[in-house]
């Protein structure tokens, strides 16, 4: 028998999250996509004072009023808690009040459509340069690199060269700038929530700060935040529960991708490690909002037979989510990593997850929950315009519903 699809499928009922504090209508979710739109806090910017903070505009606010659905769930793009914390220009923060600002129009205009929305709160680590933020990069260790020649991918201002990551090893965090960190976090957090966000999701995946902690091959240190697995998921403990002692724990959320390569994550004992945090993230904060995983065959830089060698490497052939499932139970679970509308049926029927995330095809379809709903073709994404140019509404706000013919 084939699984149901559209109407039918368990995609459109509904989803208490936050506790119960919230209800998805449907749960074809808005997954978190970096999109390099904000407006320059400093209009002029030159190598000798180049501008490091952007805020989030109007065309953003429309961009994400177009998402929006009665009862969907949105998760923001990436959002700096820092200026040490920013990994790439164009990309918002929530560390001064022109971000706050912005971001009460994004999401005045999320909830004019009847949509909820979270702001993931990231912080790049070891993946950015001091060009960007004026500081150094910072890490669990100070450690350089697997590839000596991989480039940052933007260009400092005044300058059309790249330069290598290796020529910037990160600055190992000390306890105290752990804790400083830790804050930052809580700090944004309190101001997401005075911007009008109803929750927060930290990026807890995809090779940064957190997960350069919770992996062996960076994290090196042999303090209680490193030297074994159960040490590892230390600053992701602490700092989930600081936010739920800022914020409430009914409002935070992670997002973790156990088998991810992203960033040079390419650490052993994944089972250990992220078991250990999912089991610890479960005892404490019982109540947590929702948790998002990344599947494990998807990845953003290799192939699904490359990452399969991969998987095969550390005798995980053929793991999937399944002992997370089980481990966060009655908490909203969560999964990203190519979903379309070819693939999406019978996975919440069979219980593997309570919620599907979408990101390239929401980013082509503004009404992508309709077309799922109603079985109408996807709009095909233009992946050159995924990252800007700044202030930029093409391949952004210019693409169709459905309903107005332009397909």
């Amino acid at each position: 028998m084939s699984a149901p699809a559209g109407t039918n499928s368990k995609l459109f009922t509904p989803l208490p999250i936050a506790n119960g504090k919230l209800t998805l209508k449907h749960r074809v979710v808005f997954a978190p996509c970096t999109r390099n739109r904000c407006t320059p806090l400093q209009r002029e910017s030159t190598p000798e004072k180049p501008n490091r903070v952007w805020y989030p505009n109007d065309l953003m606010a429309e961009y994400y009023r177009q998402r929006a659905s009665d009862g969907g769930l949105i998760i923001s793009e990436g959002i700096a808690p820092s200026l040490e914390s920013n990994g790439m220009p164009g990309v918002p923060g929530l560390f001064v009040p022109e971000h706050r600002e912005g971001w009460k129009k994004i999401t005045s205009a999320v909830h004019s459509q009847g949509g909820y929305i979270y702001a993931q709160l990231w912080h790049a680590g070891r993946a950015t340069i001091p060009q960007m933020t004026g500081t150094d990069a910072v890490c669990s260790s100070s450690s350089s690199w697997d590839d000596p020649n991989e480039p940052y991918l933007f260009p400092p201002v005044g300058s059309t060269k790249l330069v290598k990551y290796s020529e910037f090893p990160p600055k190992e965090l000390s306890k105290d700038h752990i804790k400083r960190t830790i804050e930052d976090y809580c700090s944004a957090a309190r101001m997401a929530m005075e911007a009008g966000f109803d929750g927060v999701e930290v990026h807890g995946g995809n090779g940064y700060l957190p997960e350069q902690f919770l992996s062996s091959n960076i994290n090196k240190r042999t303090d209680e935040y490193g030297g074994s697995p159960e040490k590892r998921c230390t600053f992701v403990l602490e700092l989930m529960g600081e936010l739920a002692k800022a914020i409430g724990e009914e409002n935070v959320a992670i997002r973790l991708s156990p088998f991810g390569l992203f960033n040079q994550a390419r650490g052993q004992q994944r089972m250990e490690t992220w078991g250990h945090l999912s089991r610890k993230l479960k005892e404490q904060l019982p109540k947590m909002s929702y948790v998002s995983f990344i599947e494990p065959r998807y990845e953003q830089i290799f192939s699904e037979e490359e990452k399969e060698k991969f998987l095969a490497s550390w005798n995980l052939r053929d793991v999937d989510l399944s002992m997370f499932r089980e481990i966060f139970g009655n908490t909203p679970f969560f999964s990203a990593g190519g979903w379309d509308d070819s693939n999406s049926w019978g996975l919440l029927e069979a219980n593997k997850y309570d919620a599907l995330l979408y990101g390239r095809y929401f980013i082509s379809n503004p009404d992508l929950p309709e077309r799922l709903r109603n079985g109408k073709p996807l709009t095909k994404y233009n992946r050159a315009k995924f990252y800007g140019p700044i202030e930029d509404p093409s391949g952004y706000t210019d693409y169709p519903r459905w309903e107005e013919g332009k397909n």
